[in-house]
This record gives structure tokens, C-alpha cells and sequence, in this order.
């Protein structure tokens, strides 16, 4: 088993081992577990978040284990990196991974639990929302920061980014980290970044202008073309999800 704890929290090793071992039983579910599970416990009023990973299938098992880093260790390493470059997340406690015979099996990420006023999708589904699109603006303000950093974050979705609420001022925090890039991003990269976050063309127009302002761009421009990003995003996922339905009705 490999366990990783950054320094300030290597006190709550043994609680937090506690958790894990007893992860089935205990702590408060956050949403309906899919493919992962993310329960809160309770350490003395630290409120920690966990999230236990899907045990991969066993080509990826292998790969995991030999070649590749875990989805928690890359968690962990990237919360740590974007607090380094000034870019706010959750509070990364630790990761923890059990490997067995070159075969990975459980795995998991802990940090402070973060309890936001929003989430984007809160944003971009809710038109009466106060200060709707300031906030969206500046939501617009902190990815053009973001790429602005070189980082590139692949999950960039709906319930990815939450919002906390501070008086007039809006921060933004990353969470589900384990996909991320660091480079120069493309023009069609920053572009497509938008593409998986709303199909509603109203928030894109916000967006769009809002970004177009920070790269000194045209806004019609910019608008078609995170338009056209978004509606080939949502067609290839619906595409997806038809083809899905049809194969669990053919195993039927």
C-alpha cells in the first residue's frame, strides 16, 4: 500500500486510515456513487473529503500499477501544483493506493471538504441567480487565467468548478483534477476548453464576449466559434450515450 500525506496533515494519518478502512460504512455520501465514490467525514470539526476510485479493469490494473500514475496520485500532485501557481482548490490532505501481484486495486484522494455557494452548473442553469452574470464573467475571467498559466483542464465541466461568494468578489475552485495538462495552449484549445460546460447559447454569448474582451478578439468570432465547439461537443456526447442505450438493450 502506498500512502502519501502532505507534511501539515501527517498528523491525521491514523484517522484518516481509519476512514478509509471503514469507507463502506461510514461518512456522509455526497451525490449518487458511479463510476466513483466521495463521502465527507468528520475529524475532531476538519471536515474531510474522500473519494475512493473504481477499481480499473484489469488491462488498466496492470498499467496503473507498472506504468502509469494513479487517478489519486495525480489528483493529489496536480491540487498541490495549482496551489503552487496561485490557482485555488480544495486543500490537498492525501492519497492512498493498494497494489497487489502487479494488479492496482483501490485507490483514493483526500482533502479539506469545500462548501461552496455554487457550482458552474448552478450558473448556467438557474437565470434567477443573483448577479448571474457578473459571476459568469468572472468565471470567464478565471479559465482566461487558467490558460493564461498554461494549465489546460480537460474536465472543465458543469460541476467542476465551485463557487464561493466573498461580498462582492467571486472564487473559483478546480475540483475532480485528476486530467490536467500543462503547456501553451492552442487558440482551438482555449476555444474547446468552453465546449463541455453549457449548450445553453445564452451563457456561450456571455462567455464568449467576456473572453473575447480578454484576448482582444472579436466577439462575433469568438462567439461562433465556441458555438461551433459546443454544439460538436454535444452532439458526439449524445451520440455516445444513444450508443450505450443501445448496447445495454441488445445485452437485455
Amino acid at each position: 500500500m502506498k500512502i502519501v500525506f502532505s507534511k501539515s496533515y501527517e498528523p491525521l494519518r491514523s484517522k484518516v486510515m481509519h476512514f478509509i478502512e471503514n469507507f463502506e460504512i461510514q461518512g456522509l455520501q455526497l451525490g449518487t456513487p458511479k463510476r466513483n465514490s466521495i463521502k465527507v467525514f468528520d475529524s475532531d470539526g476538519l471536515k474531510l473529503n474522500i473519494k475512493s476510485f473504481k477499481i480499473p479493469n484489469l488491462v488498466n490494473q496492470f498499467i496503473y500499477d507498472t506504468f502509469r500514475k494513479s487517478k489519486a496520485e495525480r489528483s493529489f500532485n496536480y491540487a498541490n501544483r495549482l496551489l503552487d501557481m496561485g490557482i485555488d482548490t480544495p486543500k490537498p490532505v492525501a492519497y492512498v493506493q493498494n497494489s497487489s501481484f502487479f494488479s492496482f486495486k483501490e485507490s483514493y484522494f483526500i482533502s479539506e471538504q469545500l462548501d461552496s455557494d455554487y457550482t458552474f452548473r448552478d450558473l448556467s442553469q438557474n437565470i434567477d441567480l443573483e448577479n448571474r452574470e457578473q459571476i459568469l464573467k468572472a468565471f470567464t475571467r478565471f479559465t482566461f487565467n487558467l490558460h493564461e498559466k498554461g494549465i489546460y483542464f480537460l474536465d472543465h465541466s458543469p460541476g467542476n468548478t465551485l463557487v464561493k461568494i466573498a461580498g462582492d468578489s467571486y472564487k473559483f475552485y478546480l475540483v475532480d483534477l485528476n486530467r490536467m495538462e500543462f503547456k501553451t495552449l492552442s487558440f482551438n484549445e482555449r476555444i474547446q476548453n468552453f465546449s463541455r460546460l453549457t449548450p445553453d447559447r445564452n451563457v456561450i454569448s456571455i462567455l464568449s464576449k467576456e473572453y473575447a474582451r480578454c484576448i482582444g478578439a472579436d466577439p462575433d468570432f469568438i462567439f461562433e466559434r465556441m458555438w461551433i465547439s459546443t454544439k460538436k461537443f454535444q452532439y458526439n456526447f449524445h451520440k455516445k450515450k444513444r450508443l450505450k442505450k443501445s448496447i445495454r438493450f441488445w445485452k437485455n
